[in-house]
């Protein structure tokens, strides 16, 4: 990224906060110079396609000394899947609820779906992603182009599969990308109603206070990640999705 490019998002990101009322200009000049350092932060990452090898290795790893059931759900994506706690979740679902959230972008998750997605060949993909591309700067055309490449990849294999895809939630660190949040949500969404064995779970309006913006109860000190309250609104949207049919139990 060139320094003119980064400094126009960080202008961006002041002019996106202006709007916030109660914000001193000292906040308000520590929160655009904040946005400009973590976008040009998650460019950099986004740029290796190998920052995840670790992880993914040791979710192989796991797999050879205990694998997966078969036809079960597998959750992935971002940190927000990293830090769902699904036994306490969906106690229910036992071990065919199946947590592969390592971080990163959709196309990370795209990157590696061959390896912690298709060999369990799973009823359900429940798919979070979106934070950190918002974050890169990525438009939402490109943010629904990689779920575009996801759903490809894991259907091509497993066309029968439901991928259910989580909308892109708002949090405080991200609302200086909540017009890019927003529409990259609806691009989804709108996908999602017009292909089969898609399903867009928007978790939004829950999110929100009456004042427009991210409740601060649901999220965690950093501003981003969430409380457990924050993920009891996801369980109570999601669950009537993952009802297993007595034979696949």
């Amino acid at each position: 990224m060139t320094n003119l490019a980064a400094r126009r998002i960080t202008w961006l990101a002041l002019l996106a906060v202006l709007a916030l009322p109660g914000l001193t200009s000292s906040r308000l000049a520590a929160q655009a110079a904040g946005a400009g350092t973590a976008q040009r932060a998650a460019a950099a990452n986004q740029a290796d396609p190998d920052r995840w090898e670790s992880a993914i290795r040791k979710f192989e790893d796991a797999d050879k000394v205990a694998p997966p059931p078969q036809n079960g759900i597998v959750f992935i994506g971002a940190s927000s899947i990293v830090r769902w706690n699904l036994p306490e979740s969906f106690p229910e679902l036992g071990p065919r609820a199946i947590n592969r959230g390592f971080g990163g972008s959709l196309a990370d998750s795209t990157r590696h779906a061959d390896r912690i997605v298709i060999p369990y060949r799973p009823r359900i993909v429940v798919f979070y992603a979106g934070d950190n591309d918002v974050e890169a700067n990525h438009t939402p055309e490109q943010i629904a182009g990689d779920f575009t490449a996801f759903e490809r990849k894991v259907h091509a294999a497993l066309p029968a599969t439901q991928i259910i895809f989580i909308s892109i939630k708002p949090s405080i660190r991200r609302f200086p990308w909540i017009e890019q949040i927003k529409g990259a949500n609806a691009l989804v969404r709108q996908y999602c109603m017009t292909h089969p064995n898609l399903t867009f779970v928007d978790i939004v309006p829950q999110m929100l206070g009456a004042d427009g913006k991210p409740r601060k109860e649901l999220l965690v000190e950093d501003g981003l990640h969430m409380t457990p309250a924050g993920y009891k609104i996801w369980n109570d949207a999601l669950r009537p999705h993952l009802k297993l049919s007595q034979s696949t139990r």
